[in-house]
């Protein structure tokens, strides 16, 4: 990594115990490379496939259900639940937070949670797991950064340390377990959609069918919706609010309703435990909405909803908002 560009901030001591638990196991490395190829090349078969007469309402409904359910399994439960602290949940939240996590096949929760801390610890600095800054600012760097904080670091990385980023979670006998059930959920993830799909229709086709754009391409595009906040979003976009120094997390609004909200990620750098990362007028925030009706519901208790005077000390002097704008 060229320290040219990233350096570690004198602000940050080193931790008690490692970064890092060592490189991946070969098996899991393979594992990983079949999930990350095979839903890809069927997003990339999509088109003329759909062409070809072979997409039904059935297979759009399917799709979008588990696109729904996953994805904000990953936003408000992996995410701003599990590794924000955002909101309280009563057990039963906490353990379908998990497990709709899992179904996006990113990973086993306490992993992804201890990924994603240690990014926060090390933003766009060295010890970051996915910076697009690695390789240094020009052209040439910033191409080959993009493609690395994307999908290279999941594909050539060394496991962040649970025990260092992630001992609350290691902890909880509900999360571990729903986290070594990891393979279970996968199977759920790509054999449910085909099952719905053949029961509803009554035929082999129609779970075909179903498994192709309810598995493959929903979880390619999920994957790659999901890669694009670390890549795209800290390249591209507004910069409205103060993170710490050399944290590049930019907005990029026309994420807002494929990446349920994740894409306001300036916000969420600025101060990452905020339960809404669209706190600006228009900017729309689909996975507060949600953690919004868990409270009303009663099941989500103790949200952190952004508070103006806090936010308004964070704007940028030239992030091209005012304090008139935070709701």
């Amino acid at each position: 990594m060229s320290t040219a560009v990233i350096d570690r901030p004198e602000s940050q001591p080193p931790g008690p115990k490692p970064l890092t638990e060592g490189k991946q196991p070969t098996g899991i490395q393979i594992t990983l490379w079949a999930f990350v190829t095979i839903p890809f090349v069927a997003l990339i078969a999509a088109v003329p496939v759909a062409w070809g007469g072979w997409l039904s309402w059935t297979d759009v409904t399917i799709a979008v259900t588990f696109y729904i359910l996953s994805g904000l399994g990953v936003t408000a439960g992996f995410h701003r639940y599990f590794t924000h602290g955002s909101f309280k949940a009563k057990r039963p939240l906490r353990v379908a937070l998990a497990a709709f996590g899992s179904l996006a096949v990113q990973g086993n929760v306490i992993q992804w949670v201890a990924d994603h801390r240690r990014h926060h610890a090390f933003s766009d600095v060295e010890g970051d797991p996915h910076s697009p800054w690695r390789y240094g600012e020009s052209v040439r760097g910033l191409t080959k950064g993009l493609f690395y904080a994307h999908v290279g670091w999941l594909l050539h990385r060394e496991i962040s340390n649970r025990e260092r980023f992630a001992p609350d979670l290691l902890a909880d006998r509900a999360i571990k377990r729903v986290d070594t059930l990891f393979p279970l959920w996968v199977a759920v993830s790509m054999l449910a959609p085909a099952a719905i799909g053949g029961l509803v229709t009554w035929s082999l086709a129609g779970a075909l069918t179903a498994f192709f754009w309810g598995s493959l391409v929903r979880v390619a595009f999920l994957h790659h919706v999901t890669w694009s906040i670390n890549s795209i979003c800290h390249v591209f976009g507004e910069r409205p609010f103060l993170a710490r120094e050399g944290d590049k997390a930019a907005n990029f609004w026309p994420m807002a309703i494929i990446s349920f909200g994740e894409n306001w990620h300036n916000l969420h750098h600025a101060d990452p435990t905020c339960a809404r990362h669209g706190a600006l007028r228009g900017q729309v925030d689909p996975t507060a909405r949600v953690i919004w009706l868990f409270e009303k519901l009663g099941w989500a208790y103790d949200v952190r909803w952004p508070k103006p005077e806090r936010l308004a000390a964070k704007l940028a002097p030239a992030g091209g908002a005012n304090p008139d704008q935070i709701r």
